[in-house]
C-alpha cells in the first residue's frame, strides 16, 4: 500500500508541476496577488457558477494530496489529528513552494489565493476520503479478529425417549 501510494504521490505531482509550471506564450501578465482572500472575492462577485469553475480547479488541483499523503506514509495506527495535521502541512507547503515556484516562469503570477484553496482541496479530500478508508483496513488486518468462525458439520442428534421416564 505504501509503495502505491508513493508511486501515485509521485505521478499526481508531476501532473501538478506540468500544469502549473509550463511557461506559457501570453501578451500580458497581471502583477502577483499577495492580498489574501482577493482574487476570491473578485471571483464570487462574478458569480456562483463563474467561482465555482474559476475556483474550483485550483481545490482540486491539490486535492489527491489528501489521501495520497497518508497513503504514501502507510500508517494505520496514525492519530487522526496527528495525520490530517501532518497531510494539510505538507499539502499547504507543496502549494506554497508552487507558487513560489510560479513567479520564476514566464507567463505564470503567484497568487495566495490559489495557495489557500489548493490547501482546502487537500483538507476536503482527507476529511472525506481518509478517515473511513482508515478505519476500514483496520477492521481488516486487526490480529484480534483472526479468521471468521465457521461451524462444523454436525449429524442429527440420536433421539431420546424423555416421555417414558427412563434413564437410559
Amino acid at each position: 500500500m505504501r509503495a502505491a501510494g508513493f508511486v501515485l504521490l509521485l505521478a499526481h505531482l508531476s501532473v501538478v508541476y506540468w500544469l502549473t509550471l509550463r511557461p506559457r506564450t501570453v501578451p500580458w501578465v497581471p502583477e502577483a496577488n499577495l492580498r489574501p482572500l482577493e482574487t476570491i472575492r473578485t471571483e464570487l462577485a462574478l458569480g456562483p457558477w463563474e467561482a465555482v469553475q474559476h475556483l474550483g480547479g485550483a481545490v482540486l488541483l491539490m486535492a489527491p494530496l489528501g489521501v495520497l499523503l497518508p497513503m504514501a506514509g502507510g500508517r494505520l495506527t496514525a492519530s487522526a489529528l496527528g495525520s490530517f495535521t501532518r497531510t494539510v502541512f505538507t499539502g499547504a507547503m507543496i502549494a506554497f513552494v508552487v507558487a513560489l515556484l510560479q513567479g520564476t516562469v514566464p507567463g505564470r503570477v503567484p497568487d495566495i489565493d490559489t495557495v489557500l484553496l489548493n490547501t482546502l482541496g487537500v483538507v476536503l479530500a482527507h476529511l472525506v476520503v481518509v478517515p473511513a478508508y482508515r478505519a476500514r483496513l483496520r477492521r481488516r488486518e486487526d490480529p484480534r479478529r483472526g479468521r471468521t468462525p465457521t461451524i462444523a458439520r454436525v449429524g442429527i442428534a440420536p433421539q431420546a425417549d424423555v416421555l417414558s421416564g427412563s434413564r437410559t
